[in-house]
């Protein structure tokens, strides 16, 4: 069992597993966290996975893990792992069944005490223009050249069909849309399970969140990203629905034997591989890409819903009700990168699975809005605490493949959540605070309930003091919609 005293303090907020824990290691562990977030970390299996993790043939430089690290399938949800490419594996454990889970952010000029008299209004027009719920079906009735059209352009083809605004797309991360997607790679019922749920929200942690900019940290980045202290914004959180777990399922089975026949060994099934250069590879990076778009477009439909609510409800209250998108970014994604190792500049594929892109300034791959500052890092809390906007800097490239954390991370399963909290209390509780909530269920409700989540202040005090990603601002919540 790994112990505190194995790994080596590197500076206050950085650790290291050296790869002569395990003989089987290819790369040394690295963990970016306090003491007692470590210390947290080594109750679950989390890092037995990063250990295992670094065991995948091909991966560069260092495992790395965010402070919001739990257990995960395979891999630690929190953790980033790079492998050469073409020589390298791809693995989807290291990304996740929610491919591109991710989370969208827009800002608006409505102050937050305008939102009292509405607040009902807000929270069931948002609630009945954005369907939540497992399995939840949307607006949308795809037919199967709609749907591969999705896949292949993701957000360009929101903006085609009304959707979206060119400058949505741009302050999208890949301008929404990932290269190498082949609808054709999709099983059928991958395909089935897409059609009918573009714009929609699902269950679990997803949500779409009404805040407010309670604090600014750094004015001239909030500034580049609209972000002005005292009024409203709007976060969304979802990925790819059914057709990204599904993609996820169907090659986490053709990969079973795949390692035995390219002469792997691992030491678990969920590190399930293939190499980049492979048939399978090549197949599950095309799978991936589709899941990634219809991801991007499913919440940029989600966004233009939520446009049409919020237009209705403030409507002859306010003048400017727009709401200005900030950024998109994922948090379950495989990436074709470029990154410095050892001096040389190497491409690589970038498993990031709980973790989000942090690009510093100057960045080609930065829209121009965000060419002085660096690229906007998006970091929910828990349901009724703050979430955080960051900037991502220069030396995440360094120490982390250009990475931070994704949010607060859990300390209870889902299980322990139910077992533990009650939903209706919770409800009061929240209500209590000012925090208006519509949910699907109770037992759904509890499974996400602040007590099952770290301290996000404390998580994001560690990116930040690291150096991976600077604090722009603090946002409150004030309405939460969950499936």
């Amino acid at each position: 069992m790994i112990q505190k005293q194995d790994f080596r303090k590197l500076s206050d907020y950085l650790w290291e597993l050296p790869e002569s824990y395990s003989p089987a290691m290819k790369v040394p562990v690295r963990v970016f966290a306090d003491d007692r977030i470590l210390e947290n970390a080594l109750k679950d299996n989390s890092m037995q996975q990063a250990v295992n993790a670094a065991c995948l043939p091909g991966l560069v430089s260092h495992v790395t893990v965010m402070p919001d690290v739990h257990q995960g399938y395979g891999f630690p949800i929190g953790g980033v792992a790079a492998s050469r490419f073409p020589d390298g594996v791809i693995s989807p454990g290291g990304i996740g069944y929610d491919i591109n889970c991710g989370v969208r952010l827009l800002a608006s000029r409505i102050p937050f005490d305008v939102l009292a008299p509405v607040v009902e209004d807000l929270k069931q027009g948002l609630y009945a223009a954005c369907p939540s719920g497992v399995g939840k079906s949307g607006r949308l009735r795809l037919r199967d050249k709609e749907l591969a059209a999705v896949c292949r352009n993701g957000s360009e083809w929101t903006r085609r069909n009304g959707y979206a605004t060119a400058a949505d797309v741009a302050a999208t991360e890949d301008s929404g849309k990932l290269s190498g997607a082949d609808p054709a790679d999709l099983s059928p019922r991958a395909m089935k399970r897409g059609m009918p749920q573009l714009g929609t929200l699902g269950a679990g942690n997803h949500f779409i969140e009404v805040e407010f900019v309670e604090e600014i940290y750094d004015k001239k980045a909030a500034a580049a990203m609209g972000l002005i202290q005292g009024c409203l914004t709007l976060q969304i959180h979802c990925g790819s629905r059914g057709l990204g777990h599904q993609v996820c399922s169907d090659t986490v089975r053709a990969f079973q034997d795949v390692p035995r026949r390219y002469g792997f060994e691992l030491p678990e099934r969920g590190l399930a591989c293939a190499p980049l250069d492979s048939p399978e590879g090549k197949k599950y990076l095309s799978a991936m890409a589709c899941a990634a778009n219809y991801a991007f477009a499913n919440r940029q439909v989600l966004a233009s819903y939520a446009r049409e609510v919020f237009d209705q409800v403030f409507a002859g209250r306010i003048d400017d009700r727009e709401l200005i998108q900030v950024y998109d970014l994922a948090h379950n994604i495989g990436k074709i990168e470029m990154h410095e190792v050892e001096g040389d500049t190497v491409k690589v594929c970038v498993h990031r699975k709980g973790a989000t892109r942090a690009f510093g300034a100057r960045h080609k791959d930065l829209p121009a809005r965000y060419q002085g500052v660096g690229q906007p890092v998006l970091v929910p809390g828990s349901m009724g605490t703050a979430s955080y906007v960051l900037v991502g800097q220069q030396e995440s490239m360094a120490l982390s493949f250009g990475s931070s954390c994704h949010g607060a991370g859990r300390v209870k399963s889902r299980k322990q959540a139910k077992h533990s909290i009650r939903g209706e209390q919770l409800l009061k509780d929240l209500q209590k605070e000012g925090i208006a909530v519509q949910a699907g269920s109770m037992p759904g409700l509890a499974e996400e309930a602040p007590q099952a989540y770290k301290d996000v202040d404390a998580v994001v005090n560690v990116v930040h003091k690291a150096g991976i990603a600077r604090k722009v601002a603090r946002l409150r919540p004030l309405v939460v919609i969950k499936g």
